[in-house]
């Protein structure tokens, strides 16, 4: 068994630690311990601070559990708790890989996606999101793509790292198709319900959709490495419950009191990444519109990311190096494996969001004179 690179954190660990704009983000702003814990009563606190650091259980804690199914009105049995949203992939794709399946995914997406099955040597069968449609869905396509060994689609909406979302009507038209013909409908909603158009119900409401969600992204607390499914069908339930009894057993219980606490403190942690977003994206478009001679984009519906491209149509991780150079961090396409794109994430980034702009547009106007000529990173 072998997982390609993973070009997107290498290139992450190479530059995050020590750059003045972080602009490569999928996250939202971050949170201190200290002000998660400020949301909680102090009886919660103290619970927090003196609780035995033992096994937790491996469906989660039932506290946890508890609030995670208030926010999706569903009940509390169709909660399984993971660590992290990666997690929730790797049990799916583990108990897809029987003789002669097949998935269908997106491209460009998440590298898991594509890795994890590939690496169980499970037949991956991608659809396209095309920047000649403004990245939307082709249903007909990923329709077309199914036949009687597909053992699960996978949608992201909102989408990593375009922005894209489904509607509710697209879904509710996969969701049919796929109950039909048996195969397993998967959103990956980690950036749910942030929101800069229409926004779309979870797919926790329909009967045979599974959901992969956690804390990274929406509620920008990935350093609690919590996640959670929504799984209707019990036999599936059971499944996940027993793998995850082999892979990690159950999550870290600090950090699943922790998320508790912030899901159900979920207007402010979640009103905190909207507000951020929405007031950088307004930013992040005058910031596009005056550079589309060299910069093309399509502007998110949802989520903290941008996957802008060089109207020249080359590759961007020379741009992107370039720019690690003027303290900016931009991710580059080909983690995607799309080339000439590059992610721009503007959730991370609250009080010097103007003044990351104001950098990049220095260095965008100057591109490609400002080219560093020394070797390009390779991973």
């Amino acid at each position: 068994m072998q997982l390609k690179p993973f070009l997107l954190d290498m290139w992450l660990d190479t530059y995050e630690h020590n750059i003045e704009f972080q602009l490569g983000a999928s996250t939202g702003p971050p949170w201190t311990l200290n002000e998660v814990l400020s949301l909680a009563s102090e009886e919660e606190r103290q619970r927090f601070l003196n609780h035995n650091l033992v096994y937790g259980r491996p469906a989660g804690a039932d506290g946890l559990r508890e609030a995670i199914a208030d926010l999706h009105g569903v009940d509390v049995d169709t909660v399984q708790v993971v660590t992290g949203a990666s997690e929730g992939l790797l049990l799916l794709m583990w108990l897809a890989a029987e003789p002669e399946a097949n998935v269908i995914i997106p491209q460009p997406g998440y590298a898991p996606f594509s890795a994890l099955p590939e690496s169980l040597r499970i037949e991956t069968r991608r659809y396209r999101l095309r920047k000649e449609n403004d990245f939307r869905l082709d249903i007909d396509e990923i329709k077309q793509l199914a036949d009687r060994n597909t053992k699960l689609i996978l949608v992201n909406s909102p989408h990593h790292p375009t922005g894209v979302t489904l509607s509710d009507a697209e879904l509710d038209s996969l969701h049919e198709f796929t109950s039909s013909r048996g195969i397993q409908l998967v959103n990956d909603e980690v950036y749910h319900p942030i929101y800069h158009g229409q926004p779309t119900k979870s797919v926790s409401r329909l009967p045979n959709a599974t959901v992969i969600h956690d804390f990274s992204k929406a509620f920008s607390l990935p350093g609690v490495r919590t996640g959670w499914m929504i799984e209707h069908d019990p036999k599936r339930r059971e499944q996940y419950w027993n793998a995850r009894s082999y892979f990690s057993i159950s999550n870290n219980t600090a950090g699943e009191m922790l998320a508790e606490i912030a899901m159900r403190h979920r207007s402010i942690v979640l009103g905190k990444t909207q507000h951020t977003a929405t007031q950088n994206l307004r930013q992040l478009a005058v910031f596009m519109s005056e550079h589309r001679d060299t910069l093309g984009w399509i502007p998110p519906g949802g989520g903290m990311t941008a996957f802008p491209w060089l109207v020249s149509g080359e590759n961007s991780r020379a741009f992107c190096q370039a720019a690690t150079e003027r303290g900016i961090l931009l991710a580059p396409g080909d983690c995607f494996d799309a080339p000439s794109h590059f992610r721009l994430g503007f959730g991370a980034v609250a009080d010097k969001f103007t003044d990351a702009l104001d950098r990049l547009g220095e260095f965008v106007k100057n591109w490609p004179a400002s080219r560093d000529e020394r070797p390009l990173a390779k991973f």
